[in-house]
């Protein structure tokens, strides 16, 4: 086959593969991930090759822009002390943990390199967890803890990663060598994100072509990486920082006819990422395997497997004594948790402890080792191990164990889209009233209409209308849409609520310029 029909056939397998997942209800990188392992057994399939030097950018930067943009300011301020223990102390004990393992292991493998595995396996994958999260009636908090862990674990292991493959390199490398400049990189990483967003709303404030736009949206993103990188900045914290920003003024600015398309390319987006990086690693993992001797084989595939059960017990073992610490100082009078951060709980524990299968951030970086990084093929095949390992048992228990714990949610979010919405459509009222048309008697007939189905059905979403296009209708919605901006700024609503909204509105608005 060419390349052109291989890439065909994968994508299509991959879509096969990713409506069976929906089906069964597991992550769909579970199923991407056993046709990885497929690939690399294949003894006809391709072999194409990747710089190294590009997988960081080409995989992580999109995917974690399109996390980080989804990111709820608020949920991670009143959950700061679980989604921290789990990025600092989760990260840095895994990789504490998995380095003395592998370097005990593999004596003669270096504590850089060592330091290098135990970094690429630490993050957990939030598009694998959440893929079974939203299909569940799980507790709101524990999903806000578990998605604000996997955007900013990202980058305190790629930060450990970073000083691990900068000292194979170096050789001999100390701590107060390299402390000043990795602090200030850290800043500048955060300033620089938040200075490129304000450039790149400047720029393409001017873009009205959906095209167009959603081009320079993917350039931006690439853009920011390469130069943060290139300047020894963060890649990581500094695309986190410019999505951040962007994300909470661009929704003011950008008309539904560009929204709407934009944010369907970048879902089809990062799922093509998530299949290439799985096959390209499938691919890159048969000339090792078949590089390798069969005792080699052996010794590598017994050290992949030690790894995979350290950094599920990691986790497990943290997560345990997170809640027991916390439940005891709370008891002694020694901690005051805000009344918006609830305390761990037994069940929601097991739960956040079974989260932690890993995925394309762990791919990445173990692909994007320079060739020439010691004992590379060990953890190529390690990495890739880990992710199939935690993807296949925890990603086709996860939703079973879930549903026997019988976890109870009160839908916070339903209640902040059935108050705002009230607002909003009161807002629409007000700015067509006076209006002695017609055409404006219609339509406050018609937001009334919208107003009682939302207060009598607050789950339910209100239906866009189907009367023709009209500048009166343009005036409503641009009330309503500015009513749930200022709600968002105000913090009465997270940004769940304010994005179903927005979607709604979209709807709406997109009917009234038919």
């Amino acid at each position: 086959m060419t390349t052109f029909e291989w890439i065909i056939a994968l994508l299509l397998g991959a879509v096969a593969l990713s409506a069976l997942a929906r089906r069964i209800k597991v992550p769909y990188p579970t199923f991407l991930a056993i046709g990885g392992v497929l690939l690399t057994l294949a003894p006809s399939g391709p072999s194409w090759t990747l710089e190294p030097a590009l997988a960081l950018a080409l995989f992580v930067a999109p995917v974690l822009l399109d996390a980080a943009y989804d990111t709820s300011l608020r949920d991670l301020r009143n959950n700061w002390v679980p989604v921290s223990t789990l990025v600092l102390l989760a990260v840095g004990v895994t990789t504490a943990v998995v380095a003395v393992l592998a370097h005990g292991m593999v004596p003669e493998m270096p504590w850089a390199a060592a330091i290098a595995l135990g970094a690429i396996v630490a993050p957990p994958d939030a598009a694998a967890a959440t893929a079974v999260l939203r299909q569940v009636n799980l507790p709101y908090r524990i999903l806000k803890i578990l998605e604000g862990e996997s955007l900013l674990n990202d980058a305190s292991a790629l930060l450990i990663y970073r000083v691990a493959v900068g000292a194979a390199a170096a050789e001999h490398l100390r701590w107060s060598e390299f402390a000043p400049s990795l602090a200030l990189a850290l800043a500048g990483s955060l300033v620089a994100g938040h200075l490129f967003a304000r450039a790149w709303l400047l720029l393409s404030r001017r873009v009205d072509e959906a095209p167009s736009a959603i081009i320079l949206q993917f350039a931006g993103t690439f853009t920011v990486w390469i130069v943060a990188e290139r300047v020894g900045l963060s890649g990581i914290l500094t695309i986190v920082a410019y999505a951040i920003t962007i994300a909470r003024t661009a929704p003011a600015r950008t008309p539904a006819r560009l929204r709407v398309p934009a944010y369907a390319v970048w879902e089809t987006a990062v799922f093509i990422l998530n299949v290439l990086a799985f096959m390209l690693i499938g691919m890159q993992l048969r000339p090792t395997w078949i590089r390798l001797d069969e005792a080699v084989r052996m010794d590598y595939l017994a050290t992949a497997a030690y790894v995979l059960a350290a950094v599920i017990l990691a986790r497990i073992v943290l997560v345990i004594v997170y809640g027991a610490t916390l439940r005891a100082l709370v008891a002694q009078g020694l901690f005051h948790p805000l009344n918006t951060m609830a305390l761990p709980t037994v069940k929601g524990g097991i739960v956040t402890a079974w989260c932690g299968m890993r995925g394309i951030v762990t791919l990445a970086a173990a692909f994007a080792l320079p060739e020439n990084f010691p004992y590379r093929d060990l953890i190529l095949l390690t990495a890739f191990a880990v992710v199939l390992g935690s993807l296949v048992i925890q990603g086709l228990t996860l939703r079973p164990l879930i549903l026997a714990l019988k976890l109870k949610d009160e839908d916070p979010v339903a209640v902040e889209v059935a108050r705002a919405r009230g607002i909003a459509y009161r807002a629409a009222l007000e700015a067509i009233d006076g209006d002695p048309s017609e055409e404006a008697e219609i339509l406050r007939l018609e937001y009334r209409a919208m107003l009682m189905r939302g207060e009598g059905d607050p789950d339910g979403g209100v239906p866009t209308s189907e009367l023709p296009a009209d500048p009166l209708r343009r005036r409503a919605i641009g009330a309503a849409r500015r009513s749930i901006l200022t709600l968002r700024r105000s913090e009465e609503i997270g940004d769940d609520a304010f994005h179903q909204l927005e979607e709604e509105l979209d709807r709406a608005e997109l009917s009234a310029q038919a």
